[in-house]
């Protein structure tokens, strides 16, 4: 009876969306009668989309991460296979065997590569390695086809069975019949082997604690590597049955459309429940298509125009932050752990007092701060940038220098893990470039009006994370981010998104600063200058030092009368007002709005460029930045994919601690030299804990010799 009941309350947000399918968008023709093909075209899809989602809940309960791979991990072998079936001529169902064998050696040499070396790591860490993974597999997936010299915009291979019927308003064939078979079967297979065999077992008991399930003798590492090689194979046969009904674009974000929906099954279905999983992803399936399906729908000032793919992302978002609102978070030790290893990072620490007075250490700092000044002001003049297109495009860095500045800011200070920093700023370039255009408004004022702007919209994204923590924060502000860039800022649906390109007027009525690259490039460069001493100042504040023990574990802080959830909202509305004056100064150097700016990739993809540079210091933001554009701007065609995906696999395997973390343990390991010439016992660097960090500003140091610590604000 208890499994029964269970199983029930595991169907009930499937419920719910396929009721509230039916109340805002019914399945009636324009005769009134009712259209079976879109609910069975819906289940269709809904199917596939559930192989995807119950992927990303096996690689969930054995990691505890979003697997944003999970959408193109099968593409490499699917186009294999196609290609295979289509240009070597040796059958659908050779090809078809032969791209389940690619999917099970391509998951298994993903983990025992790449996801292996993150076994101690940050669960922060090994997200955003699956964000390289994916690139990484998007730029195979493209490369591939030259091995036969063609290079198509889509696969599609049909199987070679007849038969077509027509069941209004689509027609069906053997594809869709294959997608009602293969799918149950593949979701039966998965669970016999969680419940009924050694492994599946093993793979439920280490879902926890793997540490602790290693103590037991289960062997987790080859757990994992099943648990690749089966969310491998469940992409694999997803988009290759997909290939067959809708077809599958080559070099397009796979992981958008095909994840987004099982992300919101996995939300739906509290993460770990794979009936509700299951369940969630075909009535969402369900969903997607009747509001595709639909030609417009009026909601009062909405006015949505359903036939617009834009529609569909915004309408899972809303799934999705319902689905977390709706859930009833728990106090588990699993979860407490989750969400610490979430926070977990590498800051970087100051160096040791009595290092930084000796004479040399301090010489370098100012010579350092004297080079780094200089080659910043005189770029834009010098030989090898050349045109002046380079120069707009390190104006373009800076600004993206505090961008990742924001994002350290709330996730590298404060631990809360946000992925929807991108729609912030665009809402402050959208509402700066009808600020000064149409309203007159200086840049000086529109600005800082932007960066409270900002404040105000990242305090209610933040608000969630009064009660979510961790991975379903995380999933929150992606969901916002989407519903922002795909609606609330399209011109399609919003006349007063400003989209003609226009002339900056002279700031403060006198500097006509857009007239010349250069004048643009100082404008940056001063605004850059301005956000660094500002970040600075509040890293030393009470405000800052406040955000500094939220991160390192929210119980202490509170046991020492700090405010955990004024703390929090401080961070986000901290980091939301330089989003906002980032957006300002971007839509302005760009002098133009237009929402190709803000693709929402650029969310994840901008988080990533955070954690690679280091979340702890300025110069780990700059080196993000760099990171971030350096690749898309200096490099050709698909190479791009290919330098940023191996670049972001290649640090956080070798410098956990990001780029910015690297450069510090030169600097400390220099002045620890230094020091030992001089006879200072510095001794051994010690790793990064809260009792190595530097003291707060308002108490003195101890004055014996500290030893030598990793990092510093530069």
């Amino acid at each position: 009876m208890s499994r029964a009941l269970a199983a029930a309350r595991s169907l009930v947000p499937a419920a719910v969306v396929i009721v509230v399918q039916q109340l805002a968008f019914p399945s009636t023709g324009p005769d009134g009668g009712y259209q079976w093909g879109l609910v069975l075209r819906g289940v269709t899809l809904g199917l596939l989309s559930a192989l995807v989602a119950l992927g990303m809940a096996l690689v969930y309960r054995a990691h505890r991460v979003i697997n944003f791979v999970q959408g193109d991990l099968g593409l490499v072998p699917v186009t294999l296979a196609t290609y295979l079936i289509l240009l070597s001529g040796i059958g659908y169902f050779a090809g078809l065997a032969i791209g389940v064998a690619a999917a099970v050696v391509l998951g298994a040499v993903i983990e025992l590569a790449i996801i292996r070396r993150f076994f101690h790591a940050p669960r922060l860490a090994l997200t955003v390695a699956t964000i390289g993974l994916a690139q990484l597999l998007a730029f195979a997936a493209l490369e591939l086809p030259r091995l036969w010299h063609d290079v198509p915009e889509s696969i599609r291979i049909d199987l070679p069975l007849g038969g077509r019927w027509d069941i209004a308003p689509f027609t069906f064939d053997a594809d869709d019949v294959a997608a009602w078979v293969v799918a149950p079967l593949a979701m039966v297979a998965l669970a016999l082997f969680l419940h009924r065999t050694d492994a599946g077992v093993a793979t439920r008991a280490a879902a926890d604690r793997a540490d602790r399930a290693a103590l037991l003798g289960i062997p987790v590492g080859r757990i994992h590597t099943y648990v690749w090689m089966v969310a491998t194979v469940l992409s694999f046969v997803a988009l290759f049955l997909r290939a067959g009904i809708v077809g599958l674009p080559l070099g397009s974000p796979v992981g958008l459309t095909v994840l987004l929906s099982a992300l919101a099954a996995l939300v739906l279905g509290r993460m770990t429940d794979l009936v509700g999983i299951a369940a969630s992803a075909v009535a969402l399936g369900v969903l997607e298509t009747h509001v595709s399906w639909n030609d417009e729908l009026t909601l009062g000032p909405l006015h949505l125009d359903l036939g617009s793919d834009f529609v569909i992302a915004p309408v899972l978002a809303v799934v999705i932050l319902a689905g977390l609102a709706c859930q009833r978070r728990g106090v588990t030790r699993a979860e407490g752990d989750d969400t610490s290893s979430w926070r977990a990072s590498e800051e970087v620490r100051p160096l040791a007092r009595s290092l930084r007075r000796l004479p040399e250490v301090r010489a370098a700092r100012v010579m350092a701060l004297v080079a780094v000044a200089a080659f910043l002001v005189a770029l834009p003049y010098l030989p090898w940038v050349g045109d002046p297109g380079n120069t707009l495009k390190a104006g373009a860095v800076l600004i993206f220098a505090v961008i990742v500045l924001s994002i350290a800011i709330v996730t590298g200070w404060a631990g809360q893990v946000s992925l929807g920093q991108m729609a912030i700023v665009a809402i402050g370039a959208a509402l700066a470039a009808k600020a000064t255009t149409e309203w007159g408004l200086d840049l000086a004022l529109a600005a800082p009006l932007m960066g409270v702007v900002g404040a105000v919209v990242a305090v209610l994204v933040g608000l969630p994370a009064l009660r979510l923590r961790g991975i379903y924060l995380a999933v929150s502000t992606l969901a916002f981010a989407v519903a922002t860039v795909h609606y609330f800022l399209n011109p399609q649906f919003f006349d007063w998104v400003p989209t003609q390109g226009f002339h900056p007027a002279p700031l403060l009525g006198r500097w006509d600063y857009a007239a010349t690259t250069e004048g643009t490039y100082q404008l940056c460069l001063g605004f850059f200058v301005l956000c660094v001493c500002a970040v600075s100042g509040i890293r030393q504040s009470r405000v800052g030092r406040a955000m500094h023990a939220l991160r390192e574990d929210e119980q202490v802080a509170e046991a020492y009368g700090i405010s955990v959830a004024r703390a929090k909202l401080a961070a986000f509305a901290v980091s939301g007002c330089f989003a906002g004056m980032a957006g300002a100064v971007l839509v302005h150097h760009n002098h133009q709005f237009t929402l190709g700016l803000f693709p929402v990739e650029e969310n994840v993809t901008t988080f990533s460029a955070a954690v690679v540079g280091g979340m702890g210091s300025i110069t780990g933001a700059v080196l993000g930045a760099v990171f971030l554009k350096g690749g898309q701007w200096f490099l050709q065609g698909d190479w791009r994919l290919f330098a940023s995906a191996t670049g972001v696999l290649i640090v956080l395997l070798l410098v956990p601690g990001g780029l910015g973390g690297a450069l510090f343990r030169a600097r400390d390991l220099a002045a620890a030299a230094a020091g030992r010439r001089r006879g200072i016992d510095v001794g051994a660097p010690l790793p990064d804990t809260p009792l190595t960090a530097a003291p707060p500003v308002d108490q003195p140091a101890p004055e014996p010799v500290q030893p030598v610590t990793t990092g510093g604000v530069a």
